[in-house]
């Protein structure tokens, strides 16, 4: 195959020298061997994707102290080229380039760049490698493999069968009544076998989960919805923060969703929190949270023993959905690209009366458009370990800047912990830093008299007898 050679600045070589190797980026020497760097190279394919710069000696890994060393030519390469090829052929999943380095950086470093991919891909040793953080992990226990397929969306733990009586869902008030509405001439247990719901005599998971009245019985620690109400604002909820035992939402998916989204929005409506006017309810858009929480126990990984969790805040709400991003999906482009991990649960949902999925995979989408419509800042989706999270924040749009401002409008003054309440920024040095701009800007002054853990700002008037303002250190540990 045909490699670009790409001429890269003296800048380009520093920022290159300086990266973290870690989830997403690695550096190695051209000494090493090919078949070892089949395993990086997986190992990114198999998590989400990553870039590998080979030519790259380490001189002192804890000082971070590099040297650019590549391939003399092109043809020098051709041993890695030749390995690489075979198991992850140039195109949309593997790109390969030539980075060409001004002479006081000698040779060319090979770049490797590796999508996330939908097949699980295997290093030259026949294994299946996993990249976490900056290890590239062998996966040989088969629950492990089981896991990565469920994750790439090659399996589906919906299609897994029950030893559960058949009983569960052919007889159930669940059934009856969705036969009743849907499809009226047809018995129950019939259309279930039509839908390929039972095998070998056994109801699926999936045929639990939509028409059994309560799949918990048979699915625990699985099928459940916890709802919490933490009274603060921190980055995490504790036992002294939790107002009340969380709530269990239990029954088949479709009770379910309609449930928790309502005993949600019930417990928002009793929040309050201090707003440029006082005490003030907060309001999140009812299809945001209807649609990222069907979202959440639609296509989560119900071959996780754990159940879809709704954490309410004072300033957001958190829906986390066990499992992992499926197949090709990311944190960037889950907006533009379609994936669905319990196929046969989204398709027979969304045959139910006023199904809770109507615009099947416009859900997120819709739920980003009510947030600007109420002029609140969009969802924020991240990807922890075993999990996703949607963080839905009621925050304004506006820069910290114009909130800083809008609040001095109605209140005499205001302190870093009252911005980071109001703007979800979580550090305090920032917030200070932010401060120092307006006061620079002569927007805002310190109040005179009021300094450490006390200290205070309010609108520039010209009379608090301080000195300019200089930056803040970079660490500077009192509170502003």
């Amino acid at each position: 195959m045909s490699i670009q050679v790409v001429h890269v600045t003296a800048n380009d070589v520093a920022k290159i020298l300086d990266l973290d190797e870690a989830h997403f980026s690695d550096l190695k020497s051209v000494d090493i061997a090919p078949g070892k760097l089949t395993k990086t190279i997986a190992a990114f394919a198999n998590a989400d994707g990553g870039e590998l710069y080979i030519g790259i000696d380490e001189i002192d890994k804890g000082k971070r102290l590099r040297r650019w060393r590549g391939f003399p030519g092109v043809e020098e390469a051709n041993g890695h080229i030749q390995a690489f090829e075979g198991l992850f052929p140039l195109g949309q999943d593997f790109s390969y380039e030539f980075l060409q380095a001004p002479e006081s950086s000698p040779g060319l470093v090979l770049h490797v760049t590796v999508q996330k991919t939908r097949a699980v891909v295997q290093a030259s040793d026949g294994k299946v490698y996993v990249r976490r953080g900056a290890q590239s992990i062998p996966y040989v226990l088969p629950s492990d493999l089981d896991r990565l397929s469920r994750n790439k969306g090659i399996t589906s733990f919906e299609a897994q069968t029950v030893l559960a009586p058949l009983e569960a869902v052919s007889n159930s008030e669940t059934i009856i009544g969705f036969m009743l509405a849907v499809t009226p001439s047809a018995e129950p247990l019939p259309w279930l076998k039509k839908q390929l719901l039972i095998h070998d005599g056994k109801p699926t998971v999936a045929a639990l989960l939509l028409f059994s009245d309560e799949p918990q019985a048979a699915l625990p620690k699985r099928s459940a919805i916890k709802i919490y109400r933490y009274k603060t604002a921190e980055s995490q909820g504790t036992r002294e923060t939790l107002d009340f035992d969380p709530v269990t939402v239990e029954g088949c998916l479709y009770d379910q969703i309609r449930a928790s989204v309502q005993r949600t929005s019930d417990i928002i409506e009793q929040v309050r929190v201090l707003g440029p006017e006082g005490l003030e309810s907060i309001t999140y858009p009812h299809v945001t949270l209807h649609e990222i929480i069907t979202n959440a126990v639609l296509h989560r990984d119900y071959g996780i023993a754990d159940d879809v969790h709704v954490r309410v805040f004072d300033n957001r709400v958190e829906v986390e959905s066990p499992g992992r991003l499926p197949a090709h999906i990311t944190e960037k482009n889950i907006l533009d690209e379609r994936f669905a991990r319990n196929g046969t649960i989204v398709r027979l949902i969304n045959k139910f009366p006023d199904p809770p999925n109507k615009d099947v995979g416009e859900g997120l989408n819709t739920a980003f458009s009510a947030m600007k419509k109420l002029k609140l800042r969009d969802p924020v989706i991240r990807q922890a370990e075993n999990s996703v999270i949607v963080e839905i924040r009621h925050q304004k749009l506006g820069t910290p800047e114009e909130l800083i401002m809008e609040w001095l409008d109605s209140h005499e003054e205001i302190t870093n912990k009252r911005v980071r309440e109001l703007t979800g920024i979580g550090s305090e040095n920032e917030v200070k830093r932010i401060f120092y701009r307006l006061a620079e800007a002569k927007q805002i002054e310190r109040v005179p008299g009021k300094g450490g853990g006390s200290a205070a700002w309010q609108k520039f008037t010209g009379n608090d007898g301080s000195e300019e303002p200089s930056s803040p250190p970079e660490e500077d540990p009192g509170l502003f």
